[in-house]
């Protein structure tokens, strides 16, 4: 593994990334990381995380994350970070704080948000980790078991519950291949349509038909606004979508925050809330990021440096997407140039492709 790093960071990565709040990652251990962790440093990569944990024992998640950093000699840098539990809702005091603390250590420490009280990602992390050791087949033999089925049942309610939730309704389906109708609507909805049943057990069971159907995109409406806005007014915060690529001719019904989150960002809390200032939201979109990754001829506007630029209407830029409605493109944007190439002029896309792979200063080859 300390190998595959080095070839890594040698053809240009900019550093290591975990995903230990889902399989196989969940499985590392604190140490293994940061000997992995060591060997990007070596580089001058940065140590990106998304967290084990962003609800109940968040506060431990972030320990472990910095402690990596620490004991790495990497810069750290938290995914999409949030507080994603109700019963936590207003931990973002106390998470703030273990940043701030770390940086007035001398420690770089970054993080990303998205600007939405919900998040997105699969099914499964609705269900316990054990779960899926083995792969597929071994997850469906389990769950053919009817004690073992029952079992995770009981700790899928247990946490929906400890985090502050009676039952799935904050669990949105974002795509059901087998199933499309189900699209847009949440757990609770779906079990009502289909066991015409509205207890939590049954909730847990339609979850579970679900993963064995080919699983689910979800959305999952699990935060507090106030958390939301507390994060983005921290000077070391940046924005980033977390969003994939998005078929916006299909059927689906994705997070909004694909088609709009940089736009809200300037509508909503930039001119609507008067968060932060335009020039310090623009920072956090651009030489932030660029200056964290270690891109140094991007995210300024500046000679020598890629011309990478987008011209707004700060009075009438917004976002569109709703959870409802997301695919909606956002307003406002008259240009964008794509190194120094035009790709978006009044609104309209030329289909011109001029973007290129980033890599860190130093690979080999550049």
């Amino acid at each position: 593994m300390r190998e595959l790093v080095d070839q890594a960071m040698r053809d240009g990565a900019v550093g290591l990334s975990t995903s230990l709040e889902y399989v196989p990652g969940t499985y590392a251990k604190t140490d293994e990381i940061v000997e992995l962790a060591k060997v990007a440093a070596k580089y001058g990569g940065v140590y990106a995380s998304h967290m084990r944990n962003e609800d109940i024992d968040i506060e431990k998640s972030i320990d472990e994350t910095l402690a990596v950093g620490a004991q790495s000699g990497c810069p750290v840098e938290i995914s999409h970070f949030k507080v994603s539990s109700r019963s936590r809702w207003g931990a973002s005091a106390v998470t703030i704080k273990m940043v701030e603390d770390a940086r007035a250590q001398g420690r770089q420490v970054t993080v990303d948000q998205y600007l939405y009280p919900a998040s997105s990602t699969g099914i499964g992390i609705l269900f316990p980790s054990w779960l899926f050791e083995g792969g597929n087949d071994k997850t469906r033999e389990r769950l053919q078991d009817t004690a073992t089925r029952d079992r995770v049942k009981r700790e899928m309610i247990a946490k929906a519950t400890q985090g502050g939730f009676k039952d799935f309704s904050f669990a949105y389906v974002a795509n059901h291949r087998a199933d499309q109708s189900f699209n847009g609507k949440n757990i609770a909805e779906i079990t009502k349509i289909v066991k015409r049943k509205t207890d939590v057990n049954s909730q847990a069971e339609q979850a579970i038909d679900l993963l064995l159907a080919g699983g689910a995109q979800m959305v999952l409406h699990k935060m507090s606004d106030q958390d939301v806005e507390r994060i983005f007014k921290q000077p070391f915060t940046m924005v980033a979508s977390d969003a994939g690529v998005i078929d916006a001719e299909s059927a689906s019904v994705p997070h909004p925050r694909g088609f709009g989150n940089n736009a809200r960002v300037l509508g909503v809390y930039v001119r609507d809330k008067r968060l932060v200032g335009l020039e310090e939201a623009i920072r956090k979109m651009s030489s932030l990021p660029a200056q964290t990754f270690n891109l140094w001829d991007r995210g300024l506007l500046r000679p020598g440096m890629a011309a990478d630029i987008v011209i707004f209407d700060e009075k009438t830029v917004a976002d569109r997407a709703t959870f409802e409605q997301p695919k909606q493109y956002a307003t406002g944007f008259d240009y964008v140039i794509v190194n120094g190439q035009i790709v978006i002029e009044k609104g309209s896309h030329s289909g011109a492709k001029p973007g290129r792979v980033l890599r860190a200063r130093g690979a080999k080859g550049l």
